[in-house]
């Protein structure tokens, strides 16, 4: 089992998880608007989609695996283009972090765990960018594809679970760093710029 490439696995999504996007500027959202306990449970459900998106990869790329290496490589391949699409797409786009969003009438913890589940398992664009980042994080020979890819997962979840946690938490304090600096959202673009083109140069590199 490589150690290292979990840690760096576990490094990269936590940039990728600090980095502004639709889910933690949504739970950002939730805990200014209706309170922490709100932001956490949407969290909750964010995270829990995850697990569907995994599964969905884990039984298929391992079947892909098994009948042929060129497939596979193929898909990396896949990977590697999209991630650099995705850097591509961040770099044209806007580096402010906008704050404001509609007004949800949701509640109770349920609906709000619900609202977060389904956002995360409907959108197909998570099962494609699961697709183009974990295939190149198998970390062990012995163990099978399948558990390695529950354990990317897994790994991922909680990952995503303490960064968007301590957005839900910490919400007031940073949208009000947010609304003072506003070049943060300059240096996040980055981040995740580098953190994609990093990955993909890392899939077109790697053995695995």
């Amino acid at each position: 089992m490589n150690y290292e490439i979990l840690i760096a696995f576990a490094v990269a999504s936590a940039a990728l998880a600090i980095a502004p996007g639709p889910d933690n500027i949504f739970v950002l959202g939730q805990s200014i608007s209706n309170g922490v306990k709100s932001g956490l449970a949407t969290v909750l459900g964010l995270v829990s989609g995850c697990l569907v998106h995994t599964t969905l990869l884990a039984f298929g790329v391992s079947e892909i695996i098994k009948r042929s290496d060129v497939l596979f490589w193929g898909i990396k391949l896949f990977g590697a283009a999209y991630l650099l699409y995705l850097a591509i797409m961040v770099y044209k786009s806007d580096s402010k972090v906008s704050l404001s969003q509609k007004k949800e009438s949701l509640k109770g913890m349920g609906k709000l765990f619900w609202k977060g589940f389904t956002m995360n398992v409907l959108n197909p664009k998570v099962t494609i960018f699961f697709l183009a980042f974990f295939p190149g994080f198998l970390f062990s020979d012995e163990l099978s594809t399948v558990l390695q890819f529950y354990v990317l997962g897994l790994l991922f979840m909680l990952v995503a679970f303490v960064i968007f946690g301590a957005i839900a938490v910490l919400a007031g304090a940073i949208s009000e760093y947010l609304l003072r600096n506003p070049k943060t959202g300059f240096y996040l673009k980055w981040v995740q710029i580098v953190v994609f083109v990093g990955i993909a140069l890392y899939l077109l590199v790697s053995d695995k």
